[in-house]
């Protein structure tokens, strides 16, 4: 899905609508065509969280191969790699961190037509890690060729964290094992399909939501449904589950904060006749606010008790702390949005929406200030709009030059701006 680009006249290469000259760190071409394609073997070989044994490996050994000396994370997969002085800037001023998730869904890559379609059954890069992936890599390979020239004046950390699909995500593991040691800002993008290609959507504040996840057992004595009196009738307590706690739950809050209970899964009972002695439950929990996130858990659980209890059901409630918000700091935000105006011009910015979907980058800006950009890979005309989380999910491959060009026009500016 790459679309050509112009060459500048200094043998730089740059994107349509680009403002050349103004920074250094343009894709050359032999390198945009060697990012695509490790892009795509990516893609082809998608691994679970945890498991990305042969992700890590390449992208160690691309690292490598450019006189870097990536570190692979106690946990076994995922890598941090520092590009000039190690360390808290070598003067004192805080590393700036680039940041992206390595692994996959597991889910079925449906792109028939596809010649880089997943060949793992059952396991697809559907949320666009692949391309995070090659962006952060990309962005490394170029600034450490600056550094090697003399034109990059602070360091970078790059920052390769493994399972971000996992709740809590693998960010935590990263941060135990020093990813933000001296680092004084963190950036990243996250695909967005509703956004062209050359194009990138901020905004301060939150811009993903909290993302807990919800197991529920009922149990209670069964029997005929000829006495249902003589039961718990654990058919209907699910049912009323399912339906009253999201309902209490909207009413125990500020409608503001957006806190919502979703179900997924729900399994009870296997014969007409029969009203049965044990049903499950399983969903998801959802907040805008960050405040009301943190009370969450007592009020969900509270609800749920309230409701079993009230049709004589033993309620066993698993309740699994996933991630905050992302939010996004003003100062970051600002700095990603010169470096996508120092690349493409005002046109390459647009404000984008806070989404209630879920990500772990969450972990590191509850510790530094950061902001994560919504990298736009849609093709520009299209009209469908591969989703995310969908087996037919793939991206506009000239993202990876924007990301790229981003990132480094971020790490630029921001040395520039933090050497005064």
């Amino acid at each position: 899905m790459s679309r050509e680009s112009e060459a500048d006249p200094s043998g730089e290469d740059v994107l349509p609508g680009a403002l050349p000259g103004a920074l250094p760190g343009t894709l050359p071409e032999a390198l945009r065509a060697e990012l695509v394609a490790f892009r795509r073997d990516l893609h082809m070989h998608p691994e679970l969280g945890n498991q990305e044994f042969r992700t890590t490996a390449a992208i160690k050994a691309r690292l490598e191969k450019a006189g870097l000396k990536p570190r692979v994370l106690a946990v076994g997969t995922g890598l941090v790699c520092d590009i000039g002085p190690v360390g808290a800037g070598g003067d004192g001023v805080p590393v700036l961190a680039l940041r992206a998730d390595i692994d996959a869904l597991p889910i079925p890559d449906t792109k028939t037509e596809s010649a880089y379609r997943s060949t793992v059954p059952d396991r697809a890069h559907a949320c666009g890690h692949d391309v995070h992936t090659t962006v952060v890599l990309g962005a490394g390979l170029v600034l450490a060729e600056l550094h090697r020239q003399g034109r990059l004046p602070r360091p970078v950390r790059l920052v390769f964290q493994p399972a971000e699909e996992v709740l809590p995500g693998g960010a935590a593991d990263a941060i135990e094992d020093g990813a933000l040691d001296g680092v004084g800002r963190i950036i990243a993008v996250h695909c967005d399909p509703r956004v062209d290609a050359g194009r990138i959507g901020l905004r301060e504040g939150p811009i993903t939501s909290a993302c807990d996840r919800l197991e529920i057992a009922l149990d209670g004595p069964g029997g005929h449904t000829a006495r249902p009196h003589l039961t718990t009738d654990l058919v209907t307590a699910a049912a009323r589950v399912v339906t009253d706690v999201p309902a209490l739950v909207g009413r125990r809050v500020d409608t503001r904060a957006g806190l919502a209970v979703t179900w997924g899964r729900i399994e009870c009972g296997h014969a007409p006749n029969v009203i049965p002695q044990h049903a499950e439950l399983a969903g998801t929990v959802r907040c805008l606010d960050i405040e009301a996130w943190r009370q969450a858990p007592d009020i969900v659980v509270a609800a749920i008790d309230e409701v079993a209890n009230l049709h004589r059901a033993k309620s066993e409630i698993t309740y699994v702390r996933g991630v905050p918000p992302v939010v996004n700091d003003a100062d970051v935000t600002g700095l990603l949005r010169d470096a996508m105006v120092a690349r493409r011009g005002e046109a390459g910015v647009e404000g984008t929406e806070q989404s209630l979907g879920g990500e772990d980058f969450s972990w590191y800006l509850e510790r530094v200030p950061g902001a994560m950009a919504r990298l736009g890979v849609r093709t520009p005309g299209e009209r469908t709009v591969r989703d995310l989380h969908q087996g037919d999910f793939d991206a506009d491959e000239s993202a990876i030059t924007v990301g790229v060009e981003l990132f480094t026009a971020a790490a630029l500016l921001d040395a520039a701006t933090r050497s005064h």
